[in-house]
């Protein structure tokens, strides 16, 4: 038996000892079906109930798919928040909730807002049993790794919802506290003071290597802490420090030779490097045992398709007309940081492929002609270019003159592999989601040598940036298969170096653009906006709003708001708590 069946199998056997009950009362009370003794919890036990709590990077616990589509550990739906992404799919009005999140409108009873709540904190609730049972248990064998390994868990679920929920709207326990005696009014500063120390024992707990392939050690742990210090950095709560911290615990996992950048940037879409390069938290998937474990949370996400290669898809979650413009660059092949180049990004081949469909309301301006970084065409579809091997047309656009033509193309494995489902689940195949890769960890350790105030080297943030700009470099590769680049034209493509950074803002910008390149539609880019400056992510999306309604007029009159970047307590949440919530 495999590893990954015998994770599906602990899970069912074990359900009964750490299932959290999904009645009418809210999601923290609930109490499990039975209790594990000390004399019951084995190593097999301990596995199942392990697996049970990573079960959570790919939340599926509730009656339908809609949870994990509306709530997705992937966090698609917030790329669609930003200025990165569109919902897509047939109409405006289908999956409304998560076009509501896309013009900038939150309501305290869409989905979305529900879902990402309950699939949080039904695993926390695993993880926190499973805590307890740990510590009862005697004579097991890595007790103090496992125990990292559930705290850097409950850390990640925790940082997932201290990003997405208001400050003052949450609620925190831990195994040693009862739930029903909570409410939700946790604040940020609080939540991410745990964070930080579940994080911290754990790195100290875990050893330097995986127990086994999808599991976490002690750098998976310092992977975080740099990404939760950086999330918060700018805050007033935040230690004073938090910049140098980023730059102690990237450097740890730069230094621990676990990690490495991919040496092709499509290779993320490729099944066999699944847990290797640069994965340092990855939801695992696979289509064993009746795709179990497949990628619910971008379920309807793959391309139309004319060929239908990867099933009747239904082609949500676009890349937007801002994002493809991004990959412009100057015949140095640097991005535009200051001043924007004249054109937009395949606006000829819309055009002309709205005009031969009969639709008349074509975009009056100006089309951009000059060179693109590659990492544009293994982001996103576009018009008459290749897509996994294929040729790219409207036929692949389910409705063109609404969401363009960027479809969403990263978790989109080769189409010819035996092991992408063309029946229901549409695309499902065994390629990992990963959450946090190491080009993420390097450009945020390049960004802690921005922005300190003690270990500035800028030096060393150019080099980092650098590093990530190489690999879109060895790229342009026309042998690489399956072909995603313009093979007619690759002089089309260009990557540059940047010289030594010697001015802060312009390495700032630098790097933060970096970070929209390299990272593009995998769940970052809101979260880079908010931490970046709340008054910063309001300009930059009313900003969007104003020059993305020329490409998709329901974007006129919107308008983003301070209080709406953040989801409030859920409503059902609210009313089940009898009172507990306000």
């Amino acid at each position: 038996m495999n590893s990954t069946m015998k994770t599906n199998k602990y899970i069912v056997v074990l359900l009964a000892a750490v299932m959290v009950l999904s009645s009418c009362s809210n999601m923290l009370e609930k109490e499990p079906y039975g209790q594990l003794t000390e004399d019951l919890i084995d190593e097999s036990a301990m596995a199942g109930l392990l697996a049970a709590s990573y079960a959570g990077l790919n939340p599926h616990f509730f009656d339908d798919n809609n949870n994990a589509f509306a709530g997705p550990s992937t966090n698609w739906i917030f790329d669609v928040r930003s200025d990165d992404g569109l919902k897509g799919g047939g109409a405006t009005s289908m999956e409304g909730n998560i076009h509501n999140l896309e013009v900038g409108i939150v309501n305290s009873d869409d989905y979305s807002v529900l879902f990402k709540w309950k699939n949080n904190y039904f695993v926390l609730a695993r993880v926190n049993k499973a805590l307890v049972a740990l510590e009862g248990a005697s004579g097991l064998a890595n007790k103090d790794h496992i125990r990292g390994e559930l705290l850097t868990l409950r850390a990640y679920y925790y940082f997932d919802l201290a990003r997405i929920y208001r400050d003052g709207c949450l609620v925190l326990y831990t195994e040693n506290e009862n739930p029903s005696e909570k409410s939700n009014n946790a604040t940020h500063e609080q939540v991410y003071a745990q964070i930080i120390a579940d994080l911290e024992e754990a790195y100290q707990l875990m050893g330097s290597k995986r127990l086994a392939a999808g599991r976490f050690e002690k750098y998976t742990a310092a992977a975080l802490l740099a990404k939760v210090y950086a999330q918060i950095a700018n805050e007033p709560w935040a230690p004073a420090n938090s910049w140098d911290k980023v730059i102690e615990y990237a450097e740890a996992v730069i230094g621990s030779g676990n990690y490495s950048l991919y040496p092709h940037f499509q290779d993320m879409s490729v099944i066999e490097f699944n847990n290797t390069y640069e994965s340092i938290i990855a939801m695992q998937c696979s289509t064993a045992d009746d795709y179990a474990t497949y990628n619910r949370s971008n379920l309807l996400n793959k391309t139309y398709s004319d060929k239908n290669i990867y099933g009747t898809a239904d082609d949500f979650f676009y890349g937007s007309q801002s994002l493809a413009d991004a990959f412009r660059v100057d015949a140095n092949g640097l991005p535009y940081l200051d001043g924007e180049p004249e054109g937009h990004v395949g606006l000829q081949a819309l055009n002309d492929t709205m005009a031969a469909a009969g639709i008349t309301e074509l975009i009056n301006a100006t089309n951009y002609t000059g060179q693109v970084d590659p990492r544009l065409d293994f982001t996103v579809g576009r018009l008459g270019y290749p897509f996994r091997g294929y040729t790219y047309n409207s036929k692949w656009c389910r409705v063109i003159n609404l969401y363009g033509q960027f479809s969403n193309k990263k978790d989109c494995p080769d189409p010819t592999d035996s092991r992408v489902s063309k029946a229901f689940p549409w695309g499902a195949s065994p390629l990992n989601f990963v959450f946090l890769r190491y080009a993420d960890l390097l450009l945020l350790a390049a960004e802690g040598y921005v922005e300190s105030t003690t270990q500035q080297n800028l030096g060393k943030a150019t080099d980092y940036v650098n590093e990530v700009r190489q690999k879109a470099l060895n790229s342009i590769d026309p042998t690489y298969i399956p072909v995603d680049l313009n093979l007619d034209n690759m002089g089309e493509y260009n990557v540059g170096m940047y010289p030594t950074f010697t001015d802060k803002e312009y390495a700032r910008k630098a790097v933060r653009m970096e970070r929209r390149l390299e990272l593009a539609l995998e769940g970052h880019r809101w979260f880079d906006l908010i931490r970046w400056g709340k008054q910063n992510a309001v300009q930059t999306m009313n900003d969007y709003f104003q020059s993305e309604q020329l490409f998709h007029t329901y974007y006129k009159g919107k308008v983003m708001t301070e209080e709406n970047l953040f989801f409030p307590t859920p409503y059902e949440e609210i009313v089940n708590s009898n009172g507990m919530y306000q």
